[in-house]
């Protein structure tokens, strides 16, 4: 998530992948100085750098020793522990429709807010609520919403719920009708709608300059509402939520790390949903549309461990593994750009191609090809590992899940800090959310609290973080390994290669968070 050039918005500050990792890890080794990377003040590290590298690297790399020792083929499953939350009154009186109308109400007013802010209201990023409200409050709050709540955006989607109004009262008027078309959804488009609309927004996040200008944020909400709205209308509301929507599959993928789920028990009701939610073991999780339609007797709000959701035994399709790299790329290059190697880079590149906008858009090209190229050949040492027998093909779709735990813990190593103290801007900004010198809450005089977290906690966060989140990601991959090779010894032998990418993944990210944040010329 963003760190606006000019000092309003922070960089995802994460790691590129083992490719090129090497050159990386070397000059860091040789470096002296560490600094707070993702939130802008110097930090001195108590021991050389090179230490917490091989210390955190050397972490992952011992829990897949530990796993291998201790975790059997056969008691390797996708069962987990699950208790309904349902079962207490009190928790189906609040996800009952009538309470969830505020949430959804809430949701569409501050929708409506960005937009009138940023179209009529003053064009000082700092002094409009549009700015903060979307690139802090959403966009970072909302990834750690999905991951430790559960999939809170499928409730909240402002697109969803105002279509879902509209074609209430479209019926009112024409029953038994609908606002959508419901045509089929092509073969082989796959999510590769949802992944082009992601990437014209990581373009518009990480490459356009004045993206946190409010109004180019309320006309970018104008132009995505008219395709969001557009492509329910045409193909229906699930299937373009499912599909196409960029941010029901973003924080949908997150939200497969959190501890809740909504389970649908009955088959028949998945019959007929346009999404064709059921996984391999007939399973209907996290589908909006069965759940609502499923009578409250077969239907489940679980708590359930962390990450299992991650596990689940379905297909993925290419557009899927495409689109979490493309995640995942995104944040890496949005890391690199803040460093003194990337100004290196831009700098010669300056004398090459007329603008920066270029350069930037060339990086943001550049950088999921070589992302997915690297892991490309991890998949392809993987299945030569594993005996050649599954496809490679097959093994890059079947692992990229195992992948997401590193994300989440990238936006938390570099964006907790980001979110505690840009996020209290919210709090005079919701007394003057225009910029008019309004005083509607008597907050407007609040000064943002520097001091609510520190460097060194911030840095030891981070640490801690991206460890255990790479620690996870060995786990994932280990179970996956055992269901699809099922072969004990090859399984184990197939997750070497993975082994050394996730080692070499935690001491470059550590690498890039130590170095100070600078910006290209």
């Amino acid at each position: 998530m963003p760190r606006k050039r000019g000092g309003y918005k922070r960089r995802w500050a994460t790691p590129l992948l083992v490719g090129g990792g090497l050159a990386l890890l070397a000059a860091a080794l040789q470096g002296t100085p560490a600094y707070a990377h993702g939130f802008g003040q110097r930090y001195d590290l108590p021991v050389p750098l090179w230490l917490y590298l091989i210390g955190a690297g050397a972490a992952v790399a011992m829990s897949f020793v530990v796993m291998g020792v201790f975790m059997r083929g056969s008691s390797i499953s996708g069962a987990y522990p699950r208790f309904n939350l349902l079962r207490w009154p009190i928790a189906r009186a609040l996800t009952s429709p009538a309470a969830l109308l505020p949430l959804r109400l809430a949701s569409v007013a501050l929708f409506l807010l960005v937009i009138a802010a940023g179209l009529a209201g003053g064009q000082e990023p700092t002094d409009n609520v549009a700015p903060t409200l979307v690139w802090v409050i959403w966009w970072v709050g909302m990834a750690y919403a999905s991951a430790l709540i559960g999939n809170v955006w499928a409730v909240i989607n402002p697109w969803r719920i105002i279509f879902d109004w509209a074609e209430t009262l479209f019926r009112l008027f024409s029953p038994g009708r609908g606002l959508s078309l419901n045509q089929s959804w092509p073969a082989g488009w796959g999510v590769w709608p949802g992944l082009l609309l992601f990437l014209a927004f990581a373009w518009a996040e990480l490459v356009f300059v004045d993206s946190a200008m409010p109004a180019h944020i309320a006309r970018m909400a104008i132009v995505y509402s008219v395709i969001t709205w557009a492509g329910m209308a045409v193909y229906g509301k699930e299937r373009w939520l499912r599909r196409g929507e960029a941010f029901s599959l973003a924080f949908g993928f997150l939200a497969r790390f959190a501890p809740t789920e909504a389970r649908n028990l009955d088959p028949s009701v998945c019959d007929a949903c346009p999404a064709d939610c059921q996984d391999v073991d007939m399973e209907c999780v996290d589908c909006g549309r069965c759940f609502a339609k499923t009578p409250p007797s077969r239907r489940e709000l679980n708590l359930r461990p962390f990450a299992v959701g991650l596990l689940r035994n379905e297909g993925v399709s290419v557009s899927a593994a495409a689109f979490v790299l493309l995640l995942l790329s995104t944040v890496t290059y949005d890391g690199l750009t803040a460093t003194p190697l990337w100004v290196s880079v831009h700098d010669w590149l300056s004398g090459q191609l007329p603008n920066s906008t270029l350069i930037g858009t060339l990086g943001l090209a550049v950088f999921p090809t070589l992302f997915g190229g690297v892991y490309l050949v991890v998949a392809a040492l993987m299945s030569w590992a594993g005996g050649g027998r599954v496809p490679v093909g097959a093994v890059a779709r079947g692992f990229v899940y195992s992948l997401i735990p590193i994300a989440l813990a990238y936006h938390l190593a570099h964006f907790l800090s980001y979110l505690l103290i840009q996020g209290q801007l919210i709090i005079p900004l919701a007394s003057d959310p225009f910029g008019f010198g309004w005083d509607l809450l008597g907050t407007v005089d609040y000064r943002v609290n520097l001091a609510i977290i520190n460097a060194r906690t911030t840095w030891l966060l981070a640490v801690g973080a991206i460890v255990v989140g790479h620690i996870i990601s060995v786990y994932l991959a280990h179970v996956i390994a055992h269901r699809v090779i099922k072969e004990r010894r090859l399984a184990r032998r197939s997750q070497y290669p993975m082994l050394a990418l996730m080692v070499g993944y935690t001491m470059v990210s550590l690498w890039i968070l130590a170095q100070p944040i600078t910006e290209s010329s």
